[in-house]
């Protein structure tokens, strides 16, 4: 399997430089899980309890924990700016930000599904993906679990519009992508904000990153 997995990795690879992220391999057990992540997610996030794709739905950090035991070889990809805003500024930002960056969110968990989806087909039956950012394939509508009144529960994952498609995000899941990134030599930092003002960043240099586990 060994040969087979090193030219998975390639192709996989290319296929990202395709979509215009970097890839690296990882070692399933160089992804850094904190506890401290989900808490960051639970307090102080807008999104939280409002997308599938993230906390109280995404995996617990306990959860991720134990599924990259089972993993040895893994992708992380590195995505550079935000389409259609090189040159973004605080006053450009909306109140609602969470669409604004709508081309900026799609483009990383497609490409992380996409990925995956290559992978599983090639006969990596294992392969899965992590995205980024709060899911936001419901264009101009709700997430199910923001229009869901009352008690938070898993059950209404079965009411998701696009249950194929939405995937964990990795800060959602207790994967703390700072220290992470720093594994294969990225040393990523946190985005400035106008005032310390949530969500008005100062620029869009920013990066984001996605994770595919393969085997």
């Amino acid at each position: 399997m060994r040969r087979e997995l090193e030219e998975e990795i390639e192709k996989l690879s290319s296929l990202a430089r395709e979509r215009g992220a970097e890839a690296r391999r990882i070692a399933a057990h160089d992804v850094v899980v904190a506890e401290w992540v989900r808490f960051k997610c639970r307090f102080g996030c807008k999104g939280y309890g409002k997308h599938m794709s993230c906390p109280p739905y995404a995996p617990t950090p306990a959860e991720t924990g134990r599924l990259l035991g089972e993993y040895g070889t893994a992708l992380l990809l590195r995505f550079e700016g935000i389409p259609g805003h090189p040159d973004l500024k605080p006053d450009e930002i909306p109140l609602d930000f969470h669409p604004f960056f709508r081309d900026l969110i799609l483009w990383v968990n497609s490409t992380v599904h996409l990925l995956e989806k290559t992978a599983f087909y090639d006969d990596f039956p294992k392969a899965f993906g992590f995205g980024g950012y709060p899911c936001i394939y419901c264009e101009h509508l709700h997430c199910v679990a923001e229009e869901h009144e009352g008690v938070v529960d898993e059950s209404i994952r079965r009411l998701c519009r696009h249950m194929d498609l939405v995937r964990p995000t990795m800060e959602g899941a207790g994967i703390d992508v700072f220290s992470t990134a720093r594994k294969v030599g990225w040393n990523l930092h946190v985005v400035p904000c106008r005032d310390l003002e949530y969500g008005k960043i100062e620029h869009g240099n920013i990066t984001s990153v996605g994770l595919v586990l393969i085997e």
